[in-house]
């Protein structure tokens, strides 16, 4: 305690004082005069002429100047200027993400952005931002204090920090008293819900998803998507894109194994003027018009080996070679990579680079199939419907107790994909107002019947396992094959004999 006020003058006096503010925002009654009286404190404490306080939404996505005090007086705050965003504002989107401390003595405008700083007749010469942490050790906000004299405000961290953290557990006590239907027991934390991201789901493993979605929502790691196909990959690396520092930058998505390898190099990298034939000018590729912003490499497990060594180099240089060129140059994009193969076990057996593996897997995120969020079917199917009939322009289809209980008992081995076209569907069958069993074409397999032979029931099985791995690759029969450790023309051979067709997938 003594370290917190040995670069204060007075240090008993400010002690003094210190506890007297303690006081009085224990005393608050509201939150306008508990934020009020904090920026307030902050700047007579640190004698500064300007103190703002900024809180960060839920979602951690928005941040907004909350309280300001300047020269003397608590500053209105028009409704329509609240929402600020901060990843403009490299100084406070430094303290924000790496949870550091900014002291600047002398604040210089042609080396540091302060717009967010108000207008003064003197330049401001000195800073002091402090992170603000909430209940479960989470950066909440930001506390910060300036003044258009050149002085060393270092000494005032320890005590604003702490009476900013008080402020906050204030804030949230308030809130929590004045909510519909609360008690003065505290609530526990939720964890980030599918409106913040974007995304539909609430249950158990989605919610593990939205708690991962949040910790790289402001970091430039690399972004690694697990998950069997058609669990939404994509939806949520828009979600880390749109939600993060890099929303206002494009956000470009390829699919490494719908192009073949010379085309794909070409897209990701660009060429040069006769680099090949055809080339007759100049192409940059997805990686530079990616450049600021998030590139959603889809299918990574099927990149050719050649191409992976290219891609090692962007992420280590971040450096960018086109094709026919013997040049590079910078490119700032962040890699968010998906697949639903186990690349372990492709690097183990020669298919993936081992080093890109390590590089792309800094933080990996498993995407649950949909047999594993049963609360979430229900709720999807409804989102379904409801914008299927927004783009019919129909009326909203009433659901039957039979198709809600027909869906809940179905595996689902499309995920999230498989549902959504077979509600479409529905939809469209759909002429009486309710949606109604008949109205889903569900693949369920009749139970085994004891009247069938061992010959007939491995069959039954056999085309069962057949069926959902065709599925699960979108119908493509290479990919099956793969997966079963077949040759394509064995998968082929089986299908005819058992009577699979595509229109059967």
């Amino acid at each position: 305690m003594s370290a917190m006020f040995n670069q204060v003058a007075q240090p008993l006096r400010y002690a003094e004082a210190l506890l007297g503010r303690f006081a009085e925002l224990a005393r608050a009654a509201n939150a306008d005069s508990l934020l009020g009286g904090l920026v307030e404190t902050a700047a007579q404490l640190s004698d500064c002429q300007l103190s703002q306080l900024y809180l960060l939404d839920a979602t951690h996505t928005r941040l907004t100047l909350s309280a300001e005090w300047h020269n003397g007086l608590l500053q209105p705050r028009e409704a329509t200027s609240l929402p600020s965003d901060y990843d403009g504002e490299q100084l406070l989107q430094y303290c924000l993400c790496q949870n550091q401390t900014l002291c600047l003595s002398e604040l210089d405008s042609s080396l540091h952005a302060s717009g967010f700083l108000p207008d003064s007749p003197k330049p401001w010469r000195s800073l002091l931002c402090l992170p603000l942490q909430d209940e479960q050790q989470r950066v909440a906000g930001l506390l910060l204090t300036a003044s258009t004299e050149s002085r060393e405000l270092h000494g005032f961290s320890g005590s604003l920090a702490q009476l900013g953290a008080f402020g906050l557990s204030q804030l949230h006590l308030l809130q929590r008293l004045r909510a519909p239907g609360s008690t003065a027991q505290p609530a526990a934390p939720v964890s980030p819900c599918a409106s913040g991201y974007g995304l539909i789901g609430d249950s158990p493993r989605m919610r593990a998803v939205y708690q991962l979605i949040g910790k790289v929502l402001h970091s430039p790691v690399n972004v690694l998507l697990t998950g069997e196909t058609g669990t939404g990959k994509e939806l949520v690396a828009r979600a880390i894109h749109d939600c993060g520092l890099r929303r206002s930058k494009p956000f470009i998505v390829q699919n490494c194994a719908s192009l073949p390898e010379q085309l794909l190099e070409s897209e990701l990298f660009g060429y040069r003027k006769g680099a090949f034939t055809g080339a007759d000018r100049d192409r940059s590729g997805l990686l530079d018009a990616a450049n600021g912003g998030t590139l959603f490499l889809d299918e990574i497990g099927d990149m050719p080996l050649l191409l992976q060594a290219k891609l090692l180099r962007v992420l280590q240089e971040g450096e960018v070679r086109p094709l026919g060129s013997t040049e590079t140059h910078k490119v700032d994009v962040r890699i968010v990579a998906a697949t639903h193969r186990d690349l372990r076990s492709q690097v183990e057996n020669g298919l993936f680079r081992e080093d890109l593996f390590y590089r792309l897997s800094h933080f990996p995120i498993e995407l649950p199939p949909l047999r594993e969020r049963d609360e979430d079917i229900l709720r999807l199917a409804r989102h379904f419907a409801d914008k299927a009939c927004a783009f019919l322009q129909r009326d909203l289809c009433r659901w039957s107790d039979a198709a809600l209980e027909r869906l809940a008992g179905y595996a689902f081995p499309g995920n999230v994909r498989e549902l959504k076209g077979l509600v479409e569907r529905a939809v469209l069958l759909c002429e009486g107002g309710e949606l109604l069993p008949e109205h889903f074409n569900l693949h369920v397999e009749a139970s085994l019947d004891s009247s069938l032979n061992l010959r007939e029931r491995m069959e039954r099985v056999e085309r069962s396992l057949l069926m959902d791995c065709l599925r699960k690759n979108g119908g493509n029969q290479s990919q099956a094959a793969r997966e079963l450790g077949l040759p394509r023309r064995t998968l082929l051979y089986r299908m005819e004999r058992l009577n699979i067709s595509p229109a059967d997938l």
